[in-house]
């Protein structure tokens, strides 16, 4: 299993790669936390959050990685593997973030519809 502290060496060796361009305004940066958390609306603590995008006035814009959520759900990869996973999430928070300055909300609706075909599976009417 990765350590937190692997996986924060791994988080790091991702971010260098990116373009400087996706830090603008990105005041709060990258942080690794090490709690697990549930997605408000799992089904049988079935369904983690891996990472989020956030923007408010007080704490300006910063990505969380919940490295417990990446743990349950990609614990069992060799570290690899596991830090191609974690560069996956990184991206995608990135995404949002890239998003969320250009006034798009493409990927906002994607994972929206992904949370609802989540409902129809575990909630079949």
């Amino acid at each position: 299993m990765v350590t937190i502290d692997e996986a924060e060496g791994m988080l790091n060796e991702i971010a260098a790669e990116l373009p400087p361009e996706f830090f603008h305004e990105l005041n709060g940066g990258i942080l690794l936390l090490p709690e697990k958390k549930l997605h408000p609306e799992h089904v049988h603590s079935d369904l983690f959050t891996l990472g989020e995008y956030h923007s408010n006035q007080n704490m300006g814009k910063y990505i969380i990685i919940y490295y417990g959520s990446m743990i349950r759900v990609f614990g069992h990869l060799p570290p690899a593997q596991f830090k191609e996973e974690l560069r996956e999430t990184l991206l995608h928070e990135f995404t949002h973030h890239l998003e969320f300055l250009a006034g798009e909300r493409g990927l906002e609706i994607k994972d929206a519809i992904a949370m609802e075909k989540y409902r129809r599976n575990r909630n079949p009417e």
